[in-house]
């Protein structure tokens, strides 16, 4: 009797649901018994698909097996392969017009409150099937291993397997509330910044308290000395909106305080630091009919805005 090729690990989707299993449970026994397989069998499968790729998938300890950052990078890829199996199965039912599912996007926190969530919702009124998971971080996100679909960035990212596509052209400014002006005064020079209140943006690699500017054609930086912090962009507006201190922010996330009078820039002739936001996404041939969609939809309302 021919034993299956779920049972023998030869055909590949199967081999993704096996290698998946495995990197959701950290054994590969564990993954063998949920796909019928034996422990011995699921485990040579695994290094047969490692043999095939020329890569190593897993870290192998006695405890628990962990993902390389290849085996992170594959399962995104797998996970992705499924999800399109699945979805071009369902639009045979629904026919091949259909848009649905759950797109997974990360955007900063002014952004995405102020700018990107009337946008989504737009989308979804046209749309009503898509999902959307998102995340709001000041953070830079590593798309494949924190299972992101899009992006929104300022600046570039230093990863060449992104692609990077305009959605507004921006700067950084020094932005304070009049009140805050009036009571301990305007800086003349960014190095008097440093004994001013500012408040500053803190990520994983600590506060952000190096402020650049340019002078005389040359690169430059003040260090502010008395900040409030927050990781979270919203808090660090609404901070300097309430005469907390000097705050250095994108020109797209004050936009609104400045036209309503309640910041103002200041030293505009030093701060003048491109700051470009950009949407990214995974460099593939194929996206799922929603990203697809929603790539185009959000460039076209960004741009229409601008």
């Amino acid at each position: 009797m021919t034993t299956p090729a779920h049972k023998n690990g030869n055909d590949r989707l199967s081999v993704i649901r096996l290698f998946l299993d495995a990197a959701a449970l950290g054994s590969f026994s564990a993954a063998g018994r949920k796909q019928g397989m034996s422990p011995a069998a699921s485990s040579a499968c695994i290094q047969r698909l490692e043999a095939s790729l020329k890569v190593k998938l897993f870290e192998r300890t006695t405890r628990r097996l962990r993902l390389t950052e290849e085996g992170q990078r594959y399962k995104h890829y797998s996970e992705q392969a499924l999800a399109l199996m699945a979805e071009a199965e369902e639009s045979l039912h629904a026919g091949s017009g259909a848009v649905r599912g759950t797109v997974r996007i990360s955007a900063p926190s002014d952004i995405g409150r102020n700018v990107l969530l009337p946008y989504l919702d737009e989308f979804r009124a046209r749309h009503p099937e898509v999902q959307f998971a998102l995340v709001l971080t000041d953070a830079t996100s590593n798309l494949v291993q924190d299972d992101i679909d899009l992006a929104i960035r300022y600046g570039q990212l230093p990863d060449s397997d992104m692609v990077a596509r305009l959605l507004r052209p921006s700067r950084r400014v020094v932005c304070v509330a009049p009140a805050l002006a009036a009571r301990v005064g305007l800086p003349r020079t960014p190095d008097e910044l440093a004994e001013l209140p500012a408040i500053v943006l803190v990520t994983a690699l600590g506060p952000m308290h190096e402020w650049r500017y340019c002078e005389d054609g040359k690169r430059r930086s003040v260090r502010v000395q008395r900040y409030l912090q927050s990781n979270d962009g919203e808090i660090i507006r609404k901070w300097a909106v309430g005469g907390q201190g000097y705050a250095y922010k994108s020109i797209l996330d004050i936009g609104d305080d400045l036209r309503a009078g309640r910041l103002q820039t200041v030293l505009d002739d030093y701060f003048t630091d491109s700051a470009p936001l950009n949407l990214l996404y995974h460099r593939a041939r194929f996206q799922p009919p929603r990203i697809a969609l929603l790539i185009d939809f959000l460039l076209e309302r960004f741009g229409r805005a601008a």
